[in-house]
């Protein structure tokens, strides 16, 4: 059977295992840079919580979750955490990956070796996503010294954070691969993260939000994983999980997708 010449974009993805030694590469690259890297990824993550956590915790005191009250910190860690997961794969997903995709044209060089552009695309997926994982990490360390939660079902909230950056890495190489430029991330971060950020449920609960706005909330994909991670650090085990895992897992595949037809696209222009 004949191999098409020009191929759909939106053709099945060609994967295999070389996709770890470009997810390897990066890694001894970011190897060299990991304490700076690290502190500007929790920094500020850190200083939000302790601005809002306890300067307006002192003022707030409680919030209601599920007819339980709980200390507004409490509250404010278990949505903040997500949001750092969303970030950090979000902003390795494009700058990073910009650079080594256009500006130091990495993803050249590393065609030419027998490793096709699907393998690649699924590495800085996958490697976007471990850099996110790395952070929450650390900031859950910090946490857990500040004494917020205690709570052993943190340890199950380490891979749904995991996932997460999955998700949102999966959705930022979309953006990637439209780029012409550094700035037109500004679009990505303006215009749907940071919305974002206050309508998951993060800052304060969803009840506050007008009906038509909640609805829409309910299908966002940090919402979802919101109501993943908190009751975990309330000690509690999700009482809805199966939506929310279903709704990342559609925005990744989903995400992921589109993403890979979109570079197959811009590298074959």
């Amino acid at each position: 059977m004949n191999t098409p010449l020009n191929p759909s974009v939106w053709r099945a993805p060609e994967l295999s295992m070389r996709w770890w030694p470009v997810f390897l590469r990066n890694l001894l690259v970011w190897r060299k840079l990991a304490l700076p890297s690290l502190v500007g990824n929790i920094a500020e993550p850190l200083m939000w919580l302790v601005a809002f956590g306890y300067g307006m915790g002192a003022l707030v005191g409680q919030v209601t979750v599920n007819g339980v009250q709980v200390p507004y910190i409490l509250f404010l860690a278990s949505g903040s955490i997500c949001m750092s997961a969303m970030q950090a794969a979000s902003f390795e997903a494009l700058y990073s990956a910009f650079s080594r995709m256009h500006v130091q044209k990495t993803w050249d060089g590393i065609m030419n070796a027998p490793v096709n552009l699907d393998n690649i695309v699924l590495a800085e997926m996958l490697w976007a996503a471990f850099k996110s994982l790395f952070t929450v990490t650390a900031i859950l360390g910090v946490m857990l010294g500040l004494g917020i939660s205690y709570s052993p079902k943190l340890l199950v909230a380490w891979p749904v954070l995991l996932g997460v950056g999955i998700t949102f890495s999966c959705i930022a190489l979309i953006f990637n691969a439209l780029a012409k430029g550094y700035d037109f991330f500004t679009y990505y971060f303006t215009l749907f993260l940071t919305p974002m950020m206050f309508l998951s449920g993060i800052f304060f609960p969803l009840e506050q939000l007008p009906p038509v706005v909640r609805t829409i909330s309910h299908w966002l994909p940090l919402t979802n994983a919101v109501e993943l991670v908190r009751p975990l650090f309330m000690d509690q085990w999700p009482t809805e999980w199966l939506r929310p895992l279903v709704v990342l897992a559609v925005y990744a595949v989903a995400g992921f997708w589109v993403a890979l037809a979109l570079t197959r696209k811009r590298f074959r222009a």
